[in-house]
């Protein structure tokens, strides 16, 4: 947990200066959710960021003869 706090201070708060908390604020919740939680390479994931893990995996489980679902005519 430490290690995230050093790498938000670094990557986005030293940089950054912003006129009031709620810019801050949103700053911080913006790099968290579409930077820091999708595209970081993460070690448990064999060094691929969460979004390339989710898409292999999902490359691996679907079958390849799923057929779309049958549309409704009117």
């Amino acid at each position: 947990m430490e290690n995230f706090w050093s790498t938000l201070k670094i990557e986005l708060v030293y940089h950054t200066s912003w006129r009031t908390r709620d810019e801050a604020e949103n700053a911080i919740f913006e790099y968290i959710d579409t930077w820091y939680n999708t595209r970081r390479i993460q070690r448990k994931l064999g060094y691929r960021s969460p979004d390339e893990y989710e898409t292999a995996w999902h490359d691996q489980t679907e079958p390849a003869n799923l057929a779309p679902a049958p549309t409704r005519g009117r």
